[in-house]
């Protein structure tokens, strides 16, 4: 999921280098929802894996 999360950044990067306002603006919402989505993940990932020991 944070390669994907990359993936639309760079994307979003790209479309604002090349005047794209829209999409870079659309990718770069994307970007940070699956990054948070991640950050989410990883977090409960790493709660719940310590309660199993």
């Amino acid at each position: 999921m944070l390669r994907w999360s990359v993936t639309f950044f760079v994307i979003a990067i790209i479309a604002a280098i090349f005047g794209f306002g829209g999409i870079a603006s659309s990718a770069a919402g994307i970007a940070k929802f699956l990054f948070g989505l991640f950050i989410v993940l990883f977090l409960l990932s790493v709660i719940f894996g310590r309660r199993r020991v």
